[in-house]
């Protein structure tokens, strides 16, 4: 059973206005059916420009605009676009994802009280002395997680 019939016609978002067909193209161009849950969620996520979300932020969030979608139809869709290359999952304490707008190969602040994801910039971060991959496998790229905690 599709997840696509969970969410009404409500589409009335407050969000701040990337054009809805940016939005569809976006989805079509990563091979997803530009579905309502989907551009609700995309417009979400992707309007206000790089982002870190969890499920649960972006589900109070869709609730504030308006739509009707369950948290499990909101994990599924940020898996859905994650398996699409429109986002990185990052998993921080193992009980939390915390999903990326930014698909690029970068690195991150936490800041440990408030749960908060920073970017750090692209050179920021060095890692030598990498083991070699087993036979038949490739380092596809590195996730630095530098803790905070205020002073």
């Amino acid at each position: 059973m599709s997840h696509d019939s969970q969410v009404d016609d409500h589409m009335d978002l407050e969000a701040p206005s990337a054009e809805p067909t940016v939005i569809t193209e976006r989805l079509r161009s990563a091979g997803l059916r530009p579905t309502r849950q989907r551009l609700a969620l995309g417009q979400l996520l992707f309007a206000a420009g790089d982002r870190h979300v969890t499920a649960e932020t972006l589900h109070a969030e869709a609730l504030a605009a308006g739509e009707q979608v369950s948290l499990a139809t909101v994990y599924n869709t940020l898996h859905q676009f994650k398996r699409a290359g429109l986002l990185r999952e990052l998993a921080i304490d193992g009980s939390r994802a915390y999903f990326d707008t930014n698909i690029s190969n970068h690195n991150h602040f936490f800041v440990e009280d408030e749960g908060e994801l920073m970017d750090i910039s692209g050179d920021g971060i060095r890692v030598d002395g990498l083991p070699e991959p087993p036979e038949g496998m490739k380092i596809s790229h590195i996730d630095v997680v530098v803790r905070l905690v205020k002073t």
